[in-house]
């Protein structure tokens, strides 16, 4: 009886932790990218184009080119807002607190770029990976995007149901002006 009782115990402990593991520290939403335009002020010095691709019956990659031709100096700087609704209507977006505030290129380098961008977008591009602090200059090259998943590392575990825009620009004196707008519908995820 003691044997039974104790075989009970542990395979409920063993149940509890699988739970809180596949519960923890995960997202919890699934994700449709709906639109992505890119912007570029000067194609002579930065090229952008960008475009989703489906990859399966609901997987969805991004894939894009972005041709650097200019030097980013302590000027360039970064930012992106972040905004929600509930229909998808233009008119129904409201700003959410997530957001880059604006800040020099070479901090986003050091903090979002390394905790966001390149933990969802470094296994399946070109992108600049480096250890400790960026050191500059930022690399003239052609970057490529091949169907990069994005997996939400970085990205709050829980946002509501809706759709979700991100526009990001980059600019400086003197530098072309360029960034991204990204609408996304998110949908609770199921296991």
């Amino acid at each position: 009886m003691l044997a039974f009782d104790f075989v009970a115990t542990s395979t409920r402990i063993a149940i509890l932790c699988i739970f809180f593991h596949l519960t923890g520290a995960a997202r919890k939403w699934d994700y449709e990218p709906i639109l992505l335009t890119t912007t570029s002020s000067d194609e002579s010095r930065l090229k952008f184009e960008a475009k989703i691709e489906r990859l399966g019956r609901s997987d969805y990659g991004l894939s894009g080119i972005i041709e650097w031709k200019y030097d980013t100096n302590e000027e360039t700087m970064v930012e992106a807002q972040a905004y929600r609704s509930n229909s998808g209507d233009e008119s129904d977006y409201k700003l959410l607190p997530w957001a880059i505030p604006k800040q020099p290129f070479y901090d986003y380098l050091n903090t979002y770029y390394k905790d966001v961008i390149l933990k969802n977008l470094g296994y399946c591009s070109n992108l600049p990976k480096y250890d400790g602090k960026f050191q500059p200059p930022w690399p003239k090259n052609t970057y490529k995007l091949d169907k990069c998943k994005i997996d939400g590392d970085g990205l709050p575990e829980i946002a509501p149901p809706g759709f979700y825009k991100i526009v990001f620009t980059k600019f400086g004196p003197e530098q072309p002006t360029w960034g991204f707008t990204a609408v996304f519908k998110l949908t609770n995820k199921i296991f």
